[in-house]
């Protein structure tokens, strides 16, 4: 099986001076594949990919490159074969972004150091695909964070590598540049058949992004899977040891723990309207009571991991009266009821009843004008 992979670990046993912190680590990545690590502070991803680079040395296990072991090739025969984005800071002096990008090309040049013309066109078109070009002359240590790393993105391009490895590429980023780094890692992927290693803190990157993921607990490799059989909620919860809140598979998010109490305001919601009214009354730490939602609407999974109450329906039933008696229940027990639903279906109409209890009884509030009495309570 092992044959099949263009980078490979076998038993590995990784740590500092002598002393492991994690072992029997197996990975394999394919050409053309990313492969990513996830899991909590202090489990050993960035020292796994550090073995796997020969920034440290193996206490024990073997890694293999392209059918070689890793041991035998020389510096210059790695830096042509992968490229390396560390969370360590480059320390430059007087150069240019460009520069830096062109420093990519030295594993091909010779003794001297001095680019060809063809190496030149390389760098620029490097710092094209990374969109870089704005600050190009500009010093390197006078860059922002992200620029920087869109910079050493271009200086691994540079190397035309087989093997890309890095650890937390997008953590000085921002959204837009998260965003723009992985679709380049993805571009290289497809157009060059690159293979990918790397480790993400972000898990709705990661579920995206990657064709695998390698998952390390505190106690060492818990597993290697699809995106798709790992980021579930019980998993994600199991694998960070996370007592408080939890983790949204249907949106690759954190939930915050909900808020305990008797529900103070019911919210009648459907169709992924209600999430933002949910997550506003969570952060007020106001409980509440959400209903009647089918486990099928967009809205179920975050009222059922914040909502002090919810009645819900099995998936793509119609409400039952019953379940709708049961939310009046809740629904006169509470102060306040807001409705971010603009008209009810076929599917829903029963709701209708909750809105009109809601306003009969004077409890029915504008969205807008909940948030304006919470947010002036609240100052």
């Amino acid at each position: 099986m092992k044959d099949v992979y263009y980078l490979f670990a076998e038993k590995l046993s990784v740590g500092y001076d002598g002393v492991p912190l994690i072992e029997n680590v197996e990975l394999g990545v394919r050409r053309g594949e990313i492969l990513t690590l996830i899991g909590p502070n202090g489990s050993g991803k960035s020292t796994i990919l550090k073995s796997l680079i020969r920034q440290l040395r193996l206490i024990a296990g073997t890694v293999v490159l392209d059918g070689r072991s890793l041991s035998d090739f020389s510096d210059k025969e790695l830096a042509r074969t992968m490229a390396i984005l560390m969370t360590e800071r480059l320390r430059s002096e007087y150069l240019s972004c460009w520069d830096v990008a062109a420093t990519g090309r030295y594993p091909y040049t010779g003794r001297l150091g001095l680019l060809s013309g063809a190496d030149r066109e390389l760098v620029d078109s490097a710092i094209r695909m990374v969109h870089a070009e704005d600050v190009a002359a500009r010093d390197f240590s006078r860059v922002s964070d992200g620029q920087r790393q869109r910079v050493l993105l271009a200086r691994a391009i540079c190397q035309e590598p087989e093997v890309v490895v890095l650890d937390e590429p997008t953590s000085f980023l921002d959204v837009k540049h998260k965003l723009e780094l992985l679709d380049i890692l993805k571009s290289l992927v497809r157009e060059r058949n690159v293979a990918v290693v790397m480790s993400l803190h972000e898990l709705d990157l990661a579920e995206k992004v990657s064709d695998r993921v390698l998952c390390v607990g505190l106690n060492g490799i818990d597993r290697c899977d699809t995106p798709e059989k790992v980021f579930t909620d019980a998993y994600i919860r199991s694998l960070y040891g996370m007592e408080k809140g939890s983790f949204n598979s249907l949106f690759g998010c954190v939930e915050l723990e909900r808020v305990s109490g008797a529900p103070e305001v019911f919210v009648i919601g459907g169709g992924g309207r209600g999430i933002p009214v949910y997550r506003f009354l969570q952060r007020h730490g106001v409980p509440f009571a959400a209903g009647v939602l089918p486990e099928s609407d967009l809205d179920y999974p975050v009222a059922r991991e914040l909502a002090a109450e919810l009645v819900s329906e099995p998936p793509f039933a119609a409400v039952m009266a019953s379940s709708v008696d049961r939310a009046l229940d809740l629904l006169r027990a509470c102060r306040r009821a807001v409705c971010c639903v603009e008209r009810f279906g076929e599917s829903n109409a029963e709701n209708q009843r909750l809105l009109d209890a809601a306003a009969d009884a004077g409890k029915l509030i504008e969205w807008d004008a909940l948030h304006r009495e919470l947010e002036g309570a609240r100052e």
